[in-house]
């Protein structure tokens, strides 16, 4: 996680030193990464089509061979390699979704290791200073603290080289140096992402971006259902019938797979939903952005393939 957290840093780093402004930095982040990740998004998507087609020969595999579970399971997989697919193509989608969120976690909370790339060492100096002198910076984040107490210290020092009769002013000049490699513009829309949501409580702000990224991932959810549910009506047709004309029950591998597939669905946002609100408001912002950019996209991607089989149709059937 460390490394990729590494690589997020360069790039996060190199966009806040063309616009000055960590929000703004990361939300160009969040388009790059999802830019970089529709390859995989249309690679998810073929497979969760091509899967719903295979439906139809599992069901005939699992009526010749309902009574013999070890070879359901092999002519199952003989099935997948033929097509050269893969029934845990969903979850290795989601196990994806899982790594870079908290390679970003560990990203926006500890910024000066990650994107600013500093020393340990140079980092801990400050770390002791601020405790030495008992500065409140009301935020848990060790470096997040530094960040708004390197602030706050650098307009000290400012404020005292205006004094023309300063004294020192090459040591204060040399501390304000230092100061400024510890300080990132995170103010964003009246609001300041180095916030954490649990810890300011009485500031209503901080649960703007929280409960927009709720709402995104409602709808993201919402989507996919709909798009599930046609599936669902779809293997309707598939029916078996015993000899005395009832309805006989299918366990479906692939179907199980499914299921797991909607648990990870349904996991990774409440997961991401719970660090949010314990995090910096940074994090919930390039989810927040990441989740509209993802909604856009599958439903972009998911016309493009409906109309590419729809013309497969068309040509099929003249």
């Amino acid at each position: 996680m460390g490394a990729i957290s590494q690589i997020f840093g360069y790039v996060l780093n190199w966009l806040y030193s063309f616009f000055n402004n960590y929000g703004v930095a990361i939300i160009i982040f969040s388009i790059a990464l999802r830019v970089f990740l529709i390859p995989i998004t249309i690679k998810q998507q073929k497979s969760m089509k091509k899967n719903a087609e295979l439906q139809k020969e599992m069901t005939e595999i699992q009526r010749k061979y309902k009574n013999n579970p070890e070879k359901l399971n092999q002519e199952t997989i003989e099935l997948y390699k033929r097509e050269k697919m893969s029934p845990f193509s969903g979850c290795l989608s989601s196990i994806l979704q899982i790594i870079i969120i908290l390679s970003v976690f560990w990203l926006v909370s500890q910024p000066l290791t990650y994107m600013r790339k500093l020393d340990s060492s140079f980092i801990e100096k400050y770390v002791n200073e601020m405790k030495e002198s008992e500065y409140n910076a009301n935020n848990s984040y060790t470096q997040i603290a530094v960040l708004d107490y390197a602030q706050t210290k650098y307009q000290e020092v400012e404020q005292m080289l205006q004094d023309e009769n300063v004294e020192n002013r090459e040591e204060l000049e040399a501390k304000r140096d230092e100061y400024n490699q510890l300080r990132l513009n995170m103010e964003f829309l009246g609001l300041d992402l180095s916030k954490v949501p649990t810890q300011s409580l009485n500031d209503w702000r901080v649960y703007i971006i929280p409960v927009l990224y709720v709402i995104t991932s409602i709808i993201s959810i919402k989507i996919t259902t709909v798009t599930q549910n046609k599936k669902d009506e779809n293997k309707k047709e598939d029916i078996v019938i015993d000899s005395e004309g009832n309805k006989e029950e299918e366990i479906d591998p692939a179907a199980q797979m499914e299921q797991m597939n909607k648990s990870m669905m349904y996991m990774v946002p409440f997961m991401s939903v719970m660090i949010a609100v314990i995090a910096p408001l940074g994090l919930a912002l390039y989810w927040l952005v990441s989740n509209i950019l993802m909604i856009i996209e599958r439903l972009v991607i998911t016309k493009i393939m409906d109309k590419i089989e729809q013309n497969k149709e068309e040509k099929a059937n003249v």
